[in-house]
């Protein structure tokens, strides 16, 4: 572990100076992030004009739900999703062997190499949203309620980046799967809209089959008071099992994989 923190820590040094080479590059994709992010809370303004609740959430509740996803998605981009969308690359060129034969685990390698300084926008944001709205909802932030809602919200980006990579995986045997990361995009944006919403089919499946309910909603029902220790339980559960699950299908993968030497 001390020797995957020390090359991480070179990792985001280089991605810090690749940044600083380009910075109204890096100024302008922070900026791009903020305008999405504003964009999506005029949608929330014009769809909370005409009503004062959507299937029981009210408007503060749900700017606290795009806040949750913004900030797991802001984590996630900056941590995992630079890196892993060029494994499709990386197994195209045969560039994937370098990770493969390096004395360190080739999954970090392929996960970790990037850090994506744009997402920091988003991030940011979020936190201010959710800081906001929490107030607004009227939620009371104890030590023991913030302390659960970050345990819920560490699992939502362990799920959320499980599943990226599983999906970036697969080029290891489709090779041109380049934008399979939009089926990514889609499960974070359908996890921005309340899981009640959905038909009471739709909402078991999203919660107990593909766990998007984890992602936000169960966060914000469990800081507003709405869900019980079980749900922080359950989301820790299938956080371990989407981490497992996600290490078990590389290694899996590596075992078909055909290296550029071959």
């Amino acid at each position: 572990m001390r020797r995957i923190a020390r090359v991480y820590r070179q990792f985001f040094l280089s991605s810090l100076q690749r940044e600083m080479e380009f910075r109204a590059n890096f100024v302008a994709k922070v900026a791009q992030n903020l305008i999405w992010v504003v964009t999506f809370s005029l949608l929330l303004e014009v769809i909370f004009r005409n009503t004062a609740t959507v299937r029981g959430w009210t408007k503060a509740e749900t700017y606290l739900l795009a806040a949750t996803c913004f900030i797991v998605e802001g984590l996630v981009g900056a941590l995992l999703s630079a890196s892993t969308v060029e494994i499709p690359q990386k197994v195209r060129q045969g560039t994937l062997d370098f990770d493969i034969v390096k004395p360190i685990d080739s999954q970090f390698l392929a996960c970790a190499r990037k850090f994506n300084f744009d997402q920091l926008g988003t991030l940011v944001a979020g936190v201010i949203i959710a800081l906001i709205a929490s107030s607004a909802a009227g939620i009371e932030l104890t030590f023991a309620g913030v302390s659960a809602y970050l345990v819920l919200v560490l699992s939502a980006c362990v799920i959320y980046g499980s599943f990226l990579l599983m999906l970036m995986t697969t080029a290891i045997w489709f090779v041109r799967v380049d934008n399979i990361w939009v089926l990514g995009d889609l499960a974070i944006a359908l996890a921005r809209y309340p899981i009640d919403i959905f038909g009471s089919v739709a909402k078991a499946l999203l919660t107990f089959v593909l766990p998007l309910a984890f992602l936000a909603s169960v966060p914000v029902r469990f800081l507003s008071g709405s869900s019980g220790v079980a749900w922080l339980v359950l989301s820790a559960g299938w956080a371990v099992a989407f981490f497992l699950l996600a290490r078990w299908f590389w290694r899996f993968a590596l075992r078909h994989y055909t290296s550029a030497s071959s």
